[in-house]
């Protein structure tokens, strides 16, 4: 249902050209993705190091013979199809393994970041009516806080030891459970998860997707890891699997394949750590989101230090530029391929080495079996080179979401037509290469011009003294709006006035006089989400 039958192709063209989904009418995440890899009993499936670094690895018929003991456990506490289950993990077998027995009930997976607070988890858990959730200790206590404004969560599961008075405890639950379960015959349609998205405003919309999802990335992941799988491929990523980056881009999707995947909690990134745990698990494939990349860069040397030997890299999240990109060929050992999509509308475009260079500043293409296009105000496509909002069009595309789980009006403002509309502002050459401008809530208007914040971010990047920047606008009487910028320094440069003035004519001589910008502040750390993306709103409004 992938690439695979285009084992040396000789172009984009031709693998464009010659490619037609195939969606069964019946398909499961877990059977897909765990089950018919189980019949080898060695197979690897995970290798799993904890916070004190020890390393524990499961094959496939391991993770298989836990997820139908949870499974079975789970029936016997009267979770059934539909049902919503939130997870509440980072990184670890655990983890994992709820997926999979959740995708074998039929049930609605439910991921949760562990870093979110109680409101957040409260919001998400209310909004979905889960009936479930599994966490382990350190968010027992925002479960505490919360539960009793929850009535329809009768069911909390404890994964760490000592389950408290109105937990069920993980081990316990799988010890007196059999360890066979036949997966439910799922339609393709049937849904699969959940995963809230945050917008600029109103609360986080809970985009349901189904089954075929999963489908609906491989041609995007096949290609952006260079023609995956290939032999000693194993893939890892410090993404946090309650992200679909994390979730589908690493972990499904290489299960579907058969290959392992490292698993490891970063509570904070550490380039050098992220260096050292490639080096020691031998891995060949990793998604490294664009702020990963900005700290490792800050690292000189870490591929002669520690001496990992990539295959492939992708980054989604935030444009790289031409300056990132040629910085990962050279420290990195290979050419980073990049990836745009959306939680509700994932893997649709990015590059392929492989095949053909990027295009630095570009996200690249829409992959085999994808449609994207940029529209106007009113749906209408619009000529290359046009400034406007990115679409991706939905007929027979198995990646897109069903809908916004309770948002009805959320899912109709997301569609023009056939067309998903995605929010971000921007333009497609000739050849199909789409360019990011940011946000349609993120555009700059000063004295008239859109400007995008994109484009100044790689500027800024250029210059020797920045280690990772963000711009927005701020009100000015004169001009509406101008442009702030937002930047951590890199360790051997102090802020200062001079500094102040030498950025701000870097970017002035690179750009235009009125993209320059023309506030800047020195921080130590930049607002993140938890998928690694600038919150630019906080920069904008910065709590009182």
């Amino acid at each position: 249902m992938g690439l695979t039958e285009f084992p040396d192709p000789s172009s984009w063209k031709e693998v464009r050209d010659r490619f037609r989904w195939n969606i069964p009418e019946y398909f499961n995440i877990a059977s897909a993705c765990c089950d018919r890899h189980a019949s080898d009993p060695t197979r690897l499936a995970l290798i799993y190091e904890n916070d004190s670094g020890a390393v524990e690895s499961w094959t496939f018929r391991q993770i298989q013979q836990a997820a139908n003991r949870l499974s079975n456990a789970l029936n016997e506490l009267g979770v059934r199809a539909g049902d919503r289950v939130g997870i509440v993990l980072p990184q670890r077998p655990e983890t994992a393994i709820a997926h999979i027995a959740l995708y074998k009930l039929g049930a609605i997976a439910l991921p949760l970041a562990n870093l979110f607070g109680p409101e957040a988890l409260k919001y998400r858990l209310s909004d979905s009516g889960a009936i479930a959730v599994i966490a382990d200790a350190e968010n027992r206590p925002k479960l505490d806080e919360i539960s009793g404004d929850l009535p329809d969560l009768r069911i909390r599961i404890q994964v760490d030891p000592g389950a408290h008075p109105g937990e069920e405890s993980w081990t316990e639950l799988l010890s007196r459970a059999s360890d066979e379960f036949m997966t439910r015959s799922t339609f393709a349609e049937d849904p699969c998860w959940i995963i809230y998205t945050s917008g600029t405003t109103g609360n986080p919309k809970g985009a349901l997707h189904a089954h075929r999802v999963l489908v609906g990335h491989m041609t995007g992941w096949e290609m952006s890891h260079d023609f995956a799988p290939k032999p000693a491929d194993r893939t890892w990523t410090p993404a946090d699997w309650a992200w679909i980056g994390g979730l589908a881009n690493i972990l499904l999707c290489s299960w579907y394949h058969g290959l392992p995947v490292l698993a490891y909690r970063f509570r904070k990134f550490d380039p050098e750590q992220a260096a050292d745990l490639m080096a020691r698990h031998s891995i060949r494939n990793t998604f490294l989101p664009p702020t990963a990349l900005k700290f490792m860069r800050q690292v000189p040397g870490l591929r002669e230090r520690y001496g990992f030997d990539l295959r492939s890299v992708m980054s989604a999240g935030e444009p790289l530029g031409a300056e990132m990109l040629a910085w990962g060929e050279e420290a990195l050992g290979v050419k980073i391929n990049e990836m745009y999509g959306q939680t509700e509308v994932n893997y649709f475009v990015g590059n392929c080495q492989r095949l053909e260079p990027a295009r630095p500043g570009s996200m690249g293409r829409a992959y085999p079996g994808h449609t994207a296009a940029v529209l106007d105000g009113e749906g209408n496509i619009l000529p290359p080179g046009s400034r406007g909002e990115i679409a991706f069009h939905r007929p027979g595309d198995p990646v897109f979401f069903l809908r916004y789980w309770n948002n009805e009006e959320g899912t109709r403002n997301k569609f023009s037509g056939d067309w998903a509309r995605s929010g971000d502002e921007g333009t497609m050459d000739e050849a199909g290469f789409l360019w990011f401008h940011g946000r349609t809530d993120d555009v700059i208007t000063s004295a008239g011009y859109r400007i995008g914040p994109a484009e100044i971010e790689e500027q800024l990047l250029k210059h020797p003294a920045v280690a990772v920047a963000a711009a927005v606008g701020v009100p000015d009487e004169l001009r509406g709006h101008v442009v702030k910028a937002f930047l951590k320094l890199k360790p051997e440069f102090q802020p200062s006035e001079a500094l102040k003035g030498e950025v701000q004519a870097f970017v002035r001589d690179r750009l235009a006089a009125h993209e320059y910008p023309r506030q800047v502040e020195f921080i130590e750390d930049l607002p993140l989400t938890t998928t690694g993306k600038v919150m630019r709103r906080i920069l904008r409004n910065p709590p009182a």
